[in-house]
């Protein structure tokens, strides 16, 4: 996974620069209208939206075993520390699983998931052959009937034209930060390789880095999906669930597969 915020400056500035919108009201609705008890947000970052997946009703009850249960189950993994640090902290983050890991971690889960979420574009970030893999982990670690729901950019908008930036200097919860953004075009895979310079002021904390974007198409990703054992259900261009129908105006695709009930 190109995945590059294990660092505590990054992960105290990531929930101030992606900070919960549509986005979040989408997967929140689609975790009600499921009814899911068993829920993975894969690649959960600071754990903004995970810690609202926890049911407000979400008091304990006592299981088969007589031990205390929470009404459901929610499991927020990621492979940097530092973000699952924040995470913790979240309203409620006492009440999710929090796993440091990528998909492999769900192997070693006991539970069979209605719903794992992929957010944040945390597909784009899984390159090569870690992808089917991820896939394929997914796929098994959901229920039958169980849904895969997750967002990328559509590779036709080319939204990595806009993916540079002059030096600016702006402020953030733990001060100023000096920045400079520079993009490569995407090689024949589709990865975008981003050179981001970081510098935090206040402290001369040099948080700069590379950060590797793999671009997939429609066919694509619906083709990986089949390979991986997912059927796709829907896919949208945009969170209010319009269909998506392919060109340079449409760059988002939010997909949503299932693992077929009669496995």
């Amino acid at each position: 996974m190109s995945y590059d915020y294990d660092d505590a400056h990054l992960a105290a500035i990531y929930d101030h620069d992606n900070p919960s919108g549509d986005d979040h009201a989408f997967y929140r609705a689609l975790v009600d209208e499921l009814g899911a008890r068993n829920v993975v947000d894969l690649g959960c970052g600071t754990g903004l939206l995970t810690a609202q997946l926890v049911d407000p009703g979400n008091a304990k009850s006592v299981g088969e075993s007589g031990q205390s249960v929470l009404a459901r189950r929610v499991v927020g993994i990621d492979p940097a520390q530092a973000m699952l640090d924040v995470a913790r902290s979240q309203p409620h983050g006492d009440q999710v699983e929090w796993v440091c890991g990528t998909s492999a971690a769900l192997r070693r889960l006991d539970l069979r998931a209605e719903l794992v979420l992929m957010t944040g574009n945390v597909a784009m970030h899984i390159l090569g052959e870690e992808w089917p893999a991820t896939l394929r982990d997914v796929a098994q670690a959901l229920a039958p009937g169980g849904t895969l729901a997750f967002e990328t950019r559509n590779p036709e908008a080319r939204a990595w034209l806009e993916w540079n930036g002059a030096e600016t200097v702006r402020d953030t919860p733990i001060g100023p930060l000096k920045e400079t953004w520079r993009t490569e075009l995407p090689d024949s895979a589709g990865v975008v390789t981003m050179h981001l310079e970081n510098l935090f002021l206040a402290d001369g904390y040099d948080a700069s880095f590379t950060q590797r974007l793999q671009f997939r198409s429609f066919d694509q990703v619906v083709g990986d999906l089949r390979c991986a054992g997912l059927e796709l259900v829907a896919c949208h261009r945009d969170w209010e669930r319009t269909p998506f129908t392919g060109g340079q105006d449409q760059p988002l695709m939010v997909f949503v597969a299932q693992r077929p009930l009669d496995e």
